[in-house]
Protein backbone atom coordinates (compact mmCIF):
# COMPACT_ATOMS: atom_id res chain seq x y z
CA UNK A 1 0.00 0.00 0.00
CA UNK A 2 1.38 3.43 -0.92
CA UNK A 3 0.84 5.89 1.91
CA UNK A 4 -0.40 9.32 0.93
CA UNK A 5 1.14 12.19 2.88
CA UNK A 6 0.47 15.87 3.53
CA UNK A 7 -2.88 15.32 5.23
CA UNK A 8 -4.37 18.21 7.20
CA UNK A 9 -7.58 18.47 9.18
CA UNK A 10 -10.18 21.22 9.15
CA UNK A 11 -12.84 22.08 11.67
CA UNK A 12 -15.99 19.99 11.45
CA UNK A 13 -18.42 20.59 8.60
CA UNK A 14 -22.04 19.45 8.24
CA UNK A 15 -22.33 15.68 7.88
CA UNK A 16 -22.95 14.30 4.41
CA UNK A 17 -25.88 11.91 4.38
CA UNK A 18 -25.71 10.18 1.01
CA UNK A 19 -22.25 8.60 1.25
CA UNK A 20 -19.84 7.68 4.00
CA UNK A 21 -16.91 9.58 2.44
CA UNK A 22 -17.07 12.43 -0.05
CA UNK A 23 -14.05 12.72 -2.36
CA UNK A 24 -14.04 16.18 -3.96
CA UNK A 25 -13.29 16.56 -7.68
CA UNK A 26 -9.81 17.98 -6.95
CA UNK A 27 -8.98 15.07 -4.61
CA UNK A 28 -10.34 12.57 -7.16
CA UNK A 29 -8.12 14.09 -9.85
CA UNK A 30 -5.01 13.80 -7.64
CA UNK A 31 -5.88 10.23 -6.62
CA UNK A 32 -6.29 9.25 -10.30
CA UNK A 33 -2.88 10.81 -10.99
CA UNK A 34 -1.32 8.75 -8.17
CA UNK A 35 -3.06 5.58 -9.40
CA UNK A 36 -1.72 6.15 -12.92
CA UNK A 37 1.76 6.58 -11.43
CA UNK A 38 1.33 3.20 -9.70
CA UNK A 39 0.44 1.72 -13.09
CA UNK A 40 -3.09 0.62 -12.29
CA UNK A 41 -6.07 2.93 -12.61
CA UNK A 42 -8.28 0.25 -11.03
CA UNK A 43 -6.87 0.73 -7.53
CA UNK A 44 -9.02 2.18 -4.77
CA UNK A 45 -8.41 4.58 -1.91
CA UNK A 46 -8.02 2.87 1.47
CA UNK A 47 -9.01 5.09 4.39
CA UNK A 48 -8.66 4.03 7.99
CA UNK A 49 -8.43 5.46 11.49
CA UNK A 50 -5.67 4.31 13.82
CA UNK A 51 -5.01 4.96 17.50
CA UNK A 52 -2.20 7.48 17.85
CA UNK A 53 -1.21 11.04 17.16
CA UNK A 54 -1.41 14.00 19.52
CA UNK A 55 -5.19 13.84 19.96
CA UNK A 56 -5.87 10.10 20.10
CA UNK A 57 -6.68 9.07 16.52
CA UNK A 58 -4.99 9.58 13.18
CA UNK A 59 -5.95 9.02 9.56
CA UNK A 60 -4.22 6.63 7.23
CA UNK A 61 -4.75 6.82 3.48
CA UNK A 62 -3.22 4.75 0.73
CA UNK A 63 -3.87 3.03 -2.57
CA UNK A 64 -4.88 -0.63 -2.65
CA UNK A 65 -5.66 -3.06 -5.42
CA UNK A 66 -8.86 -4.47 -3.91
CA UNK A 67 -11.01 -4.35 -0.77
CA UNK A 68 -11.02 -7.12 1.83
CA UNK A 69 -14.15 -9.07 2.69
CA UNK A 70 -14.47 -6.95 5.87
CA UNK A 71 -14.55 -3.61 4.03
CA UNK A 72 -17.34 -1.27 3.14
CA UNK A 73 -16.87 -0.03 -0.43
CA UNK A 74 -18.10 3.35 -1.66
CA UNK A 75 -17.64 5.31 -4.85
CA UNK A 76 -17.28 9.08 -4.80
CA UNK A 77 -16.46 11.14 -7.89
CA UNK A 78 -15.39 7.94 -9.64
CA UNK A 79 -12.98 6.87 -6.87
CA UNK A 80 -13.53 3.55 -5.11
CA UNK A 81 -13.07 4.00 -1.35
CA UNK A 82 -12.35 1.03 0.93
CA UNK A 83 -13.10 1.42 4.66
CA UNK A 84 -12.99 -1.24 7.37
CA UNK A 85 -16.06 -1.42 9.60
CA UNK A 86 -14.31 -0.07 12.71
CA UNK A 87 -12.91 2.97 10.88
CA UNK A 88 -16.31 3.62 9.30
CA UNK A 89 -17.59 4.65 12.75
CA UNK A 90 -15.16 7.60 12.73
CA UNK A 91 -15.35 8.45 9.03
CA UNK A 92 -19.09 8.97 8.47
CA UNK A 93 -19.52 12.25 6.61
CA UNK A 94 -15.80 12.86 6.02
CA UNK A 95 -14.78 15.02 3.06
CA UNK A 96 -11.42 14.41 1.37
CA UNK A 97 -10.15 17.40 -0.61
CA UNK A 98 -6.85 18.22 -2.30
CA UNK A 99 -5.29 21.67 -2.14
CA UNK A 100 -2.44 22.68 -4.41
CA UNK A 101 -1.10 26.10 -3.49
CA UNK A 102 2.12 28.03 -3.19
CA UNK A 103 2.33 27.66 0.59
CA UNK A 104 0.77 24.25 1.06
CA UNK A 105 -0.22 21.25 -1.02
CA UNK A 106 -1.81 18.02 0.12
CA UNK A 107 -4.94 16.17 1.07
CA UNK A 108 -7.27 17.92 3.49
CA UNK A 109 -9.75 15.92 5.59
CA UNK A 110 -12.83 17.57 7.07
CA UNK A 111 -14.43 15.33 9.68
CA UNK A 112 -17.77 16.29 11.27
CA UNK A 113 -17.16 13.68 13.99
CA UNK A 114 -13.91 15.25 15.26
CA UNK A 115 -14.38 17.01 18.60
CA UNK A 116 -10.89 18.51 18.46
CA UNK A 117 -7.85 18.41 16.20
CA UNK A 118 -4.23 18.87 17.19
CA UNK A 119 -1.84 21.62 16.14
CA UNK A 120 0.14 19.31 13.86
CA UNK A 121 -2.99 18.71 11.75
CA UNK A 122 -2.50 14.95 11.66
CA UNK A 123 -4.78 13.68 14.41
CA UNK A 124 -8.20 14.17 15.99
CA UNK A 125 -10.38 13.17 18.90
Amino acid sequence: METLTNITLDTPAPMASETLINVTPSAAEKIRELMAKEGDAEYGLRMSVLAGGCSGFQYQMGLEEAPTDKDQVFTSNGIKVFVDNKSALYLAGVQVDYKNGLMESGFNITNPNAQTTCGCGQSFR
